[in-house]
C-alpha cells in the first residue's frame, strides 16, 4: 500500500462521526452510494480549451466510478477496508463528505503529472543500480525518518472552512462572476479582431484572407494553450496561471494594437490566443471546486454559455469601434487589452486559491512558520514533475485516443466541423448584412444576436433536463448510462442544419426582410449550445478516468478547424454564391448529424470492445440482474454507482500506463 492509500485508510478512519439519533439516515448496508456524493476528479480543465470547463459538472462520476472499480477488482482496497472498518467500530457511521474529499485528493494526487514516479516502490530497479551518493561532510546516514505520512497535513474535517466548497455563498458567487468576467475577456477577443480584418489588410496593403489569420492564429493558441494551462494548474493550483495568463494576455493585445508592421499583428495575435487559453481551460475546474453537485451543474451550464456567446458579441463591438473615426482598428486591441488588465487585477487582489492539494499546501507553510517543524507538508509537494509522463498524459494519450478510438473520432470530427462554422460565420455573417443589406460593420454584428437567444435557450433547455436525469440515475442504482446525454445531440443536429439553411435561402438575395436571416440564429445557435454541452458530456460518461484525454484530442482538433474555417469562407461564398455555400454547408451537417444516432443505438457495443472506454463485466451484470443480489453486493462490498469503470480488460485500469 502506497503513501496515498495508507493516509488515504487513516483519514478514512479518523472521518468516523458520533452515533446518530435513531431518526438520522444510516449509512446503507449495501454501501452503495448517489450519484451526487462524490466531489470532482481530474476534471476538464486538464488538457482542454474553452469548451473543455463545460464538463466539469460530470466529473463526479470519473471519481465515483473511479473507486467503485478499486471495490469490485479488489476485496482489501483502501476504501473497501475503510468501511469495513467503520462498521465494526461501535455503530459508528462514515462522514460522506469527508470520503468524497479524501478519494478525490486521492485521484487528483495520482492524476497529476508526476505524480506516478513518486510512488513508493515505483522505479525501484533503476535506483537500486544507481550508487548511493555521499551525505558530505563526513557525516554519516541519519536514521531513517519516522512515518512520512504523519507529517501530512489533511483537512479538519467536511466543514473545514479552508475547503473552497465551504465558502460563504457569496464569497463563491463573487470569485464565480470574477472569473466568469475573465473567461469573457478571452472569448470576446478572439472575434473582436473580425470586424478589424478590412483595415488591417488595407494599413499593411494585403487581402482580406492575409488579415483573416489574426483572428485564425489567435485560435490556434487555443490548440496549444492548454497542454501547459491545465497541467500547471493541477501541480501550482488554479490562481497562478489564471494570474500569469492574464498578464501576458494584456501585455500581448496591448502589442497587436501597438504592431507597425503584419507580422507583428500575426505573432502577438498566437500568443494572446495562447495565454488566453488558459481561463477558458482552467476556470470550469475551478467552478467545480468551488460548488457541490447540487448546484455545479448550473454553474457549468452558465459559464459555458458565457464561453460561447463571447465569440458572438466581439463582432457587434468591434463593428462599431472601427467606424469612429477617432479610434480606428487598433482600438479592437486596446479595448481587450484593458478587460485584460481589469481582470488581472482582480484575480490578482481578490482571487483566493480553490484546489484543494494547493490549499494543503498553504496550510502545511503555515504550519511549518508556526511549528518550526520542517517534516510538515502537504501530499502535492511530494510531487516532482517528470518530462516524460508530461508528454504521455498530455500529448500521447489523447491522440491515440483521437485516432484509436471510434467514438472519439466520429464526434470530434462532427463536432470540430460545427465549430469551425462558429469562426466561419464571424466572416460570412459580415459579407451577408453588410454587402447584401447594406448595413454597417456594427449594425451587421447584431445579427449575431439571434444566435446568442438560440444558445440561451439551449442553456435553458440543459437545466430544465437535469431533473429528468436525475431520477434516470435513481432507477437505475445511480448507474450512469452514457447514451443519456444524446436524445439533445440529436436534436441540436437537426436544428443546426435547419438554421443553415434557411440562412443562406433567405438571406442571399436582400429581398426578404433583414429579420427572417436574423431569426436563422434561433435554430444555429439553439444546434451549437445543445451539441457541444451534450456532447463533451457523453465524453466524459464513456471514458470516465480517461476522458481529459478524450477532450484534449477533441479540443485539438476543433481548435484546427475553428483557426482553418475563417481562411476560405470569403471565397467560398463570393466563388459559390450566398445560397449554394450555404446549402454545402447544411449538406455536411445533415450528413454528419446521424453520428449521434448511431453512437445511440450502438454506443454501449463500440464501448465494450474498447480499450480504453470502462464497462460492465459480464458476470456482474448478469448478478446484478438476478432476482436476489443483495448478497453479492454485501459480500463483494460492491459500489453499484462505479460498475461502470469496471473494464473488461485488465489493461489500463487505472489509466497510468495504458
Amino acid at each position: 500500500m502506497d503513501n496515498v492509500d495508507r493516509g488515504v485508510l487513516r483519514a478514512e478512519e479518523d472521518a468516523v462521526s458520533p452515533p446518530m439519533s435513531p431518526a438520522s439516515t444510516a449509512w446503507p448496508a449495501t454501501a452503495h452510494r448517489n450519484p451526487d456524493e462524490i466531489e470532482r476528479v481530474e476534471s476538464y480543465s486538464t488538457r482542454s480549451s474553452s469548451d473543455h470547463s463545460i464538463v466539469a459538472d460530470r466529473s463526479d462520476i470519473l471519481e465515483r466510478r473511479t473507486s467503485g472499480l478499486s471495490r469490485v477488482t479488489t476485496h482489501h482496497s483502501s476504501v473497501a477496508t475503510g468501511i469495513q472498518r467503520s462498521r465494526s467500530a461501535a455503530g459508528y457511521e462514515l462522514s460522506h463528505t469527508a470520503l468524497s474529499r479524501i478519494a478525490t485528493i486521492r485521484s487528483q494526487q495520482t492524476a497529476t503529472v508526476g505524480r506516478t514516479v513518486r510512488r513508493r516502490g515505483s522505479s525501484s530497479a533503476s535506483r537500486a543500480s544507481k550508487p548511493l551518493l555521499a551525505f558530505g561532510a563526513g557525516k554519516p546516514y541519519p536514521p531513517p525518518l519516522p512515518e512520512q505520512e504523519d507529517y501530512v497535513v489533511e483537512f479538519d474535517g467536511p466543514d473545514d472552512p479552508r475547503h473552497a466548497q465551504n465558502w460563504p455563498l457569496q464569497k463563491k458567487v463573487l470569485t464565480a462572476a470574477m472569473l466568469g468576467y475573465t473567461t469573457m475577456c478571452s472569448a470576446f477577443t478572439s472575434s473582436i479582431f473580425s470586424s478589424a480584418i478590412p483595415f488591417v489588410g488595407a494599413e499593411f496593403k494585403v487581402s482580406n484572407e492575409v488579415g483573416t489569420l489574426g483572428m485564425s492564429l489567435f485560435v490556434l493558441g487555443f490548440a496549444f494553450g492548454p497542454s501547459l494551462w491545465a497541467p500547471l494548474s493541477e501541480l501550482k493550483g488554479r490562481r497562478l496561471p489564471i494570474i500569469i495568463a492574464m498578464f501576458g494576455f494584456s501585455i500581448f493585445s496591448l502589442a497587436t494594437a501597438t504592431a507597425k508592421d503584419l507580422q507583428t499583428v500575426l505573432i502577438t495575435r498566437f500568443f494572446g490566443g495562447f495565454f488566453g487559453a488558459c481561463p477558458l481551460a482552467v476556470v470550469g475546474a475551478v467552478m467545480g471546486d468551488l460548488f457541490d453537485n447540487s448546484t455545479r451543474g448550473l454553474a457549468i451550464t452558465l459559464f459555458s454559455m458565457a464561453v460561447f456567446t463571447g465569440p458572438l458579441l466581439g463582432p457587434f463591438v468591434g463593428g462599431f469601434i472601427v467606424m469612429n473615426d477617432n479610434m480606428g482598428w487598433r482600438w479592437t486591441q486596446y479595448l481587450p487589452c484593458i478587460m485584460g488588465f481589469v481582470a488581472f487585477s482582480l484575480d490578482f487582489f481578490f482571487l483566493e486559491e480553490t484546489y484543494p492539494p494547493a490549499i494543503l499546501v498553504e496550510k502545511a507553510a503555515e504550519l511549518r512558520r508556526q511549528t518550526a517543524n520542517w517534516g510538515i507538508h502537504a501530499k502535492q509537494e511530494e510531487i516532482e514533475v517528470d518530462f516524460k509522463e508530461l508528454v504521455t498524459k498530455n500529448f500521447s494519450r489523447p491522440m491515440r485516443l483521437l485516432f484509436g478510438e471510434p467514438i472519439v473520432l466520429l464526434l470530434s470530427i462532427y463536432m470540430s466541423f460545427i465549430y469551425g462554422l462558429l469562426y466561419l460565420f464571424m466572416t460570412a455573417y459580415p459579407f451577408i448584412f453588410q454587402k447584401v443589406y447594406g448595413f454597417s460593420p456594427g449594425v451587421a454584428g447584431l445579427a449575431f444576436m439571434g444566435m446568442v437567444a438560440g444558445q440561451i435557450i439551449a442553456g435553458g433547455a440543459v437545466i430544465a433536463q437535469q431533473p429528468s436525469y436525475v431520477k434516470k440515475l435513481a432507477a437505475n442504482n445511480g448507474v450512469s448510462i452514457p447514451e443519456w446525454r444524446l436524445p439533445s445531440v440529436i436534436a441540436g443536429g437537426i436544428s443546426f442544419s435547419i438554421g443553415i439553411f434557411w440562412l443562406g435561402w433567405t438571406g442571399y438575395s436582400g429581398k426578404i426582410h433583414w429579420i427572417v436571416p436574423v431569426l436563422s440564429g434561433l435554430c444555429t445557435g439553439f444546434g451549437l449550445m445543445s451539441i457541444f454541452l451534450q456532447s463533451l458530456n457523453y465524453l466524459v460518461d464513456a471514458y470516465l478516468m480517461f476522458a481529459a484525454s478524450a477532450i484534449a484530442g477533441n479540443t485539438f482538433m476543433r481548435s484546427l478547424c475553428g483557426a482553418a474555417f475563417p481562411l476560405f469562407s470569403t471565397y467560398m461564398f463570393d466563388g459559390m454564391g450566398i445560397q449554394w455555400a450555404a446549402t454545402l454547408l447544411g449538406v455536411v451537417a445533415a450528413l454528419l448529424a446521424p453520428i449521434p444516432v448511431f453512437f445511440y443505438m450502438y454506443g454501449a457495443k463500440i464501448r465494450q470492445k474498447s480499450k480504453f472506454a470502462p464497462t460492465i463485466s459480464p458476470e456482474f451484470e448478469k448478478a446484478l440482474s438476478s432476482e436476489d443480489s443483495s448478497p453479492i453486493r454485501e459480500e463483494k462490498q460492491i459500489d453499484i454507482a462505479g460498475l461502470g469503470s469496471v473494464p473488461r480488460r485488465n489493461e489500463g485500469v487505472l489509466g497510468e500506463h495504458v
